[in-house]
């Protein structure tokens, strides 16, 4: 049930007409309350795509009551117009729910620059608000998607409340949020603030970690819910936990969909000073398109992993680093250690853990490798 596994919320996913192909493209979630406290987090690219400009002016003051997503169409760089596609489609959603249109969060996703029919938007809305139900959440989860190879959704079981959630996400995955939509639900019955700071303590250490190919959207929005049909208010510890359960579960679906991937990669770093310098050097890694290669090719070539790392500011000796690929420590102190022939990259899980022997602070960073197919889905995405 995803995103209507807690209760209280009510979703539906239709083909609205928006996609040529005629699949499923518009997505609603509304919470019926009894309460719609809610919280989001945006993407940090200065260009942003409309409905993240006016989803930004509706969650200021933590209420929502309803939320629409669209594939098949960014609604970025697309002027005044689009804009007012924006608000068109929430205004839609306001009449048909009865509530108003600044309680309405609207997200888009697919190319940027194309002009969304605000007509067909308009009647997706009210045909979708006419088939919300409690099961609708695997059809929701299906709308939203646009390259990814299938839906992405997950459910957390806390003590007598839920978190629930879908995501869409296949390329350009990368931090402040990795590209993608997300829609987290929960019955707990938490106030806005609290909501707002467990989301981002999960989204710092799951979707912002989500490292696939460097290229940050227009259009990422993680938002979430909270209905308070449970009547049970967790700890805020308690709940941030099951959050982030939720959003790393999501956040290793999208990684395991990444256009054309053939390896999930798990850059762990460790003995960095400060958490925010094990990032950096992750991601350096992560971002290193001659390593991303190297790893499609099975090639245990540790040295692209120094060389990349050795381009970051953190402090760390360089000649005193480990690295290990798949449980072989292929580097000790900066040389040769085990012979890489002894490294097994065929598998589509791959680990690599790079000790810095610095400090205490560790962070792990996912991507995956650069592979012909990922190309091949980038150049032909247009047409």
């Amino acid at each position: 049930m995803t995103v209507t596994a807690p209760a209280g919320f009510e979703s539906a996913g239709i083909a609205a007409g928006i996609k040529r192909s005629g699949a499923l493209d518009l997505a609603l979630v509304v919470n019926r309350g009894p309460s719609q406290q809610a919280a989001a987090v945006f993407t940090s690219n200065r260009a942003k795509a409309n409905p993240i400009i006016w989803s930004q002016q509706v969650i200021v003051d933590g209420r929502v009551s309803a939320i629409v997503l669209n594939s098949g169409g960014a609604n970025c760089f697309t002027g005044p117009e689009g804009f007012q596609v924006t608000h068109r489609t929430a205004e839609a959603a306001a009449s048909a729910l009865g509530v108003s249109s600044a309680d309405v969060l609207v997200c888009s996703t697919g190319l940027i620059g194309d002009q969304l029919d605000g007509e067909v938007l308009e009647e997706g809305v009210l045909s979708a608000a006419t088939r919300l139900t409690t099961a609708g959440g695997d059809d929701a989860a299906r709308a939203i998607m646009t390259t990814d190879t299938r839906p992405k959704t997950v459910v957390i079981e806390g003590d007598g409340w839920r978190v629930g959630g879908m995501a869409k996400g296949a390329g350009m995955l990368a931090p402040g949020l990795a590209t993608m939509l997300v829609v987290l639900t929960t019955d707990a019955d938490l106030p806005a603030e609290v909501l707002d700071r467990a989301l981002r303590a999960a989204t710092r250490v799951t979707f912002d970690r989500l490292d696939s190919d460097g290229c940050m959207s227009t259009n990422d929005q993680v938002t979430l819910l909270a209905s308070g049909a449970a009547g049970i208010a967790p700890p805020l510890d308690v709940f941030t936990e099951a959050l982030t359960a939720a959003c790393r579960d999501l956040a290793l679906q999208l990684q395991a969909d990444a256009e054309g991937a053939s390896h999930d990669i798990a850059i762990e770093v460790r003995g960095a000073v400060t958490d925010d310098d094990a990032v950096e050097v992750g991601r350096s890694v992560a971002r290193n398109s001659l390593f991303k290669a190297a790893i499609f090719g099975n090639d245990p070539n540790w040295g692209r992993v120094l060389a990349a790392i050795g381009t970051t500011q953190a402090p760390f000796d360089p000649y005193l680093v480990d690295v290990s690929m798949n449980g072989v420590r292929v580097c000790h102190a900066g040389r040769p250690d085990a012979p890489r022939e002894l490294v097994d990259l065929t598998p589509r899980a791959t680990h690599v853990l790079i000790e810095l022997h610095a400090g205490e602070a560790s962070a792990t960073i996912f991507t995956n490798d650069l592979t012909h197919d990922y190309v091949h889905e980038n150049s032909a995405y247009a047409s």
